[in-house]
């Protein structure tokens, strides 16, 4: 499978593929081929999103090219 790394539309990251997440202590969180992570901050279970960007409004849609 191809690693990736898509942004939502006024959501999270969804990362897929063969990758290892890590904490800034190098502690790795058990592996999945898929998770999601939060972008607005709200979420109860960081790094992972919980839906609660939708209660709180977060809106955010860059598209490639955006930045410079």
């Amino acid at each position: 499978m191809e690693n990736q790394i898509k942004i939502s539309d006024n959501g999270p990251l969804a990362v897929t593929g063969d990758f290892q997440l890590v904490d800034a202590e190098g502690n790795e969180f058990p592996k999945k081929a898929k998770v999601y992570l939060c972008r607005c901050g709200l979420s109860g279970k960081k790094p992972f999103c919980d839906g609660s960007h939708k209660k709180g409004g977060f809106e955010s849609n860059p598209r490639a090219g955006d930045g410079k």
